[in-house]
């Protein structure tokens, strides 16, 4: 079937993107499913960090690539073997497959899915394959044989009307949550999220702390908020402070006011969430965590930052230091957890969405995000 999508041409193109323009928005051919796989129409698709390092060349991937790897959608249509979901169903989509059997999945969310890493490396679905095609720039010819794969990003390439992912990529949610609910819940949440829920592991009454309040940290911060933590939120950008403030923070600073009120325990937090994805970040993060806390990152920084910490503190103070990728979650169990806090009101995961905007837009887009003042930004068909 044709659909319309965004092409990434290249990894690594200079800023102002809306002026180099990485990106071609325009049709693609999409294989019918396969055994194990689903066809979905997507509904609404969030713009992340993650799609921004591929940009900008701090994770390179393989080009062409279809974009996006937050995405919530309609099940159109079912593989070969595919046998609890039904067409017309609504599923999460998130970016890290688990098969379910490897040593990754065995660690309970702590490590991610083998197979599920070494396709979204390659670019393809799980077990190889790739449902993506078009026509070669300037080539004219009808030919089969003449089209040109399209990588997937991360089993997902959310940023186009429609997708093929495994069925390991899903998760049904009921119908009453809202696609771009939905959509958030595939990255945003279950990385910001698990970040307190599965790896920091505050104790009742604990203080968090969160540092970086773009999407993901403020996702964080929303959930501990909800589970009744005291949350301080550390960000150098001031709307995203006052929004702090009014989704719960008890504190919201800038790093700067943040490590001068560190010089004691009071001023520290038992875990602290590093969601900033820079070396300097790590380091503030470090530096706010209590005696005995935990400091758990979750950013992505660039593949040759360094960072800088005490090894003397860490055995002095009985410290943590913990890394989780994609919140260290199991997506089929934490996605109804979050649900079930969105249901009662205690979750407004609303709130993370900055802007919506098409997806004809997403050069400029990602400039905005580079630029530190947006959250979340929804691409919606």
């Amino acid at each position: 079937m044709q659909i319309t999508g965004a092409v990434l041409e290249t990894s690594g193109a200079e800023a102002p993107f809306a002026r180099t323009r990485p990106f071609t928005v325009g049709p693609l051919e999409l294989d019918p499913p396969e055994a194990g796989e689903i066809l979905v129409r997507i509904e609404a698709a969030g713009i992340c960090h993650s799609d921004l390092s591929v940009v900008d060349g701090n994770r390179r991937r393989p080009v062409p690539m279809l974009l996006g790897h937050e995405a919530a959608g309609i099940v159109e249509q079912l593989g070969a073997n595919v046998d609890d979901l039904a067409v017309g169903d609504r599923v999460v989509m998130t970016f890290l497959p688990r098969c379910g059997h490897c040593a990754g999945c065995a660690t309970d969310g702590r490590l991610p899915c083998e197979a599920g890493t070494a396709a979204n490396n390659a670019g393809t679905l799980v077990g190889g394959g790739i449902r993506l095609h078009r026509q070669r720039p300037g080539d004219d010819s009808d030919s089969d044989a003449d089209a040109e794969a399209v990588f997937h990003h991360l089993g997902v390439s959310g940023f186009a009307s429609h997708a093929v992912v495994s069925r390991t990529s899903v998760v049904p949610v009921p119908a009453d949550v809202p696609a771009e609910i939905a959509a958030l819940l595939g990255c945003a949440v279950l990385t910001g999220g698990g970040a307190v829920l599965n790896a920091g592991r505050p104790a009742a009454g604990e203080r968090v702390t969160v540092v970086g309040l773009g999407g993901v940290g403020m996702a964080a911060l929303l959930v501990a908020v909800a589970l009744g933590h005291e949350v301080v939120g550390v960000d150098a950008v001031a709307s995203k402070l006052d929004l702090a403030r009014r989704l719960g923070a008890a504190r919201a600073l800038t790093p700067a006011d943040a490590l001068a009120q560190a010089t004691d325990a009071d001023g520290r937090a038992s875990v602290v969430i590093e969601a900033a994805g820079n070396a300097r970040a790590f380091e503030t993060a470090f530096a706010l965590t209590a005696p005995g806390g935990t400091t758990v990152t979750v950013g992505l920084p660039a593949p040759d930052a360094r960072a800088s910490v005490s090894p003397l503190t860490l055995t002095a103070e009985a410290r943590t230091v913990i890394g989780s990728y994609l919140g260290s979650a199991v997506p089929s169990r934490d996605i109804p957890r979050y649900i079930e806090l969105w249901r009662d009101g205690r979750l407004p995961l609303e709130k993370l969405v900055s802007s919506h905007v098409a997806l004809t837009e997403i050069d400029a887009a990602m400039d905005r995000l580079a630029a530190g003042g947006e959250l979340r930004q929804l691409i919606t068909f």
